[in-house]
């Protein structure tokens, strides 16, 4: 009989009665099945709204030479490859894709894994051995601080964007130290860009190594959308680029690009390529064409630059406080859960699909509203929305 009153145990009660209250209150907005998804609007449980909670950027879901793609590649190979790409389970598209990351990424090379949680853990494990340090933003994803955690070095987290406290944390590392710098290019909860010029000039002082997340910003950052690089006309500056396929780009998977004897290495080193199955076709083929389609129309990075300014104007006008967010990720500070919970039902019922983010994956006291704007929202779908965020605010009094 399994026991009830030990920690494990303990923790899953915790848990569970936490989200019973949520849905007590009409407050749980998780885990529901969207029926639909096309350009700018999603169907939940019948309803239709217009998405703010998407990582759609680009609005290249359901783009019709992304899909056809999808299909070219089922139709040639099927639904799977049945291997790891180290033995059985590499295909043509698997090189074709790793060869488009590198292309768009200005690299030598390219490795991709099954997705960008598990390639943030792969690459740090694999490169920090016992007697290195690895240094990450304090607002980093979890799978890079999980990726810091199950790598045997030592870890330490400096304050967020804050290159005064990583200069001071490389200062006092061991001579001789392998150093690994990994931060975020756009920061996931609070939309704010990762400082590369002082980021690079401190690796090169300390010779540390420097990787940049870009799961947010690959589509987003730069001019034509190639990243942070590109951003702050810093091409080739990043030593270990990682990325996602599942944002901008409509599939699922995670690449690192970088120069040929880096992805060698990962290749033969990282336990999640060694060890986990190949990217299914369509999900390798649509990668590959939708990095296509980004340099073939890029007025959609235009219009997403574009909405995002108005967007952030439009709520910064209101009274909001979006914290230091430049990009599409756009924080509605709420400060308790409670109102984070209530203003996201209320934006709901008024039919904008948002959701709330609480503790732990933001500091208490700093719930929010995540607000993703992207390319395939109109003026007048931002307008209507900063509408009811508004109003909503009102009445939970937040202004």
């Amino acid at each position: 009989m399994r026991r009830t009153d030990d920690p494990i145990a303990r923790r899953i009660r915790e848990m569970v009665d936490r989200v019973h209250m949520l849905r007590d209150h009409n407050w749980y907005h998780y885990l529901r099945s969207s029926d639909e998804l096309r350009g700018s609007r999603v169907v939940v449980g019948g309803r239709e709204m217009l998405m703010f909670a998407s990582y759609n950027y680009l609005g290249l879901l359901r783009h019709p030479r992304i899909d056809a793609a999808a299909r070219a590649a089922v139709d040639e190979f099927g639904s799977g490859t049945h291997g790891v790409r180290l033995l059985a389970g590499t295909i043509r598209l698997h090189e074709e894709l790793e060869a488009a990351i590198s292309r768009f990424k200005g690299a030598e090379a390219a490795a991709t894994y099954s997705s960008g949680y598990v390639t943030n853990l792969a690459a740090i494990s694999a490169l920090c051995g016992r007697h290195d340090v690895v240094l990450c933003d304090r607002l980093d994803h979890a799978s890079i601080v999980d990726g810091c955690r199950l790598a045997l070095a030592k870890f330490e987290r400096f304050q967020h964007n804050d290159m005064e406290d990583l200069r001071r944390r490389l200062e006092a590392q061991e001579p001789g130290a392998g150093k690994l710098v990994v931060v975020d290019a756009v920061f996931s909860m609070d939309g704010d860009v990762a400082n590369l010029p002082v980021l690079h000039d401190l690796c090169a002082e300390f010779g540390a190594w420097l990787m940049v997340d870009e799961a947010h910003s690959v589509g987003v950052l730069g001019e034509t959308g190639h990243g942070i690089e590109e951003h702050y006309g810093m091409h080739g500056t990043v030593d270990i680029k990682m990325g996602t396929l599942s944002k901008a780009i409509p599939s699922v998977g995670g690449y690192i690009a970088g120069d040929r004897d880096l992805v060698c290495f990962l290749k033969h080193a990282s336990r999640p390529f060694i060890f986990s199955a190949s990217l299914p076709p369509a999900a390798a083929a649509a990668a590959t064409e939708a990095l296509a389609v980004i340099e073939d129309e890029p007025e959609r990075v235009r219009t997403l630059h574009s909405n995002t300014r108005h967007f952030l104007k439009s709520l910064q006008g209101r009274g909001f406080d979006t914290l230091h967010s430049a990009t599409p990720i756009v924080p509605i500070l709420c400060g308790t859960e409670d109102r984070a919970w209530e203003m996201a039902r209320l934006s709901q019922e008024e039919g904008i699909f948002v959701l709330p983010v609480v503790s732990p994956a933001v500091p208490d006291g700093t719930s929010r509203l995540r607000a993703n704007v992207t390319a395939a929202h109109t003026l007048a779908e931002i307008d209507f929305a900063v509408d009811v965020f508004t109003r909503a605010a009102k009445q939970v009094g937040i202004l």
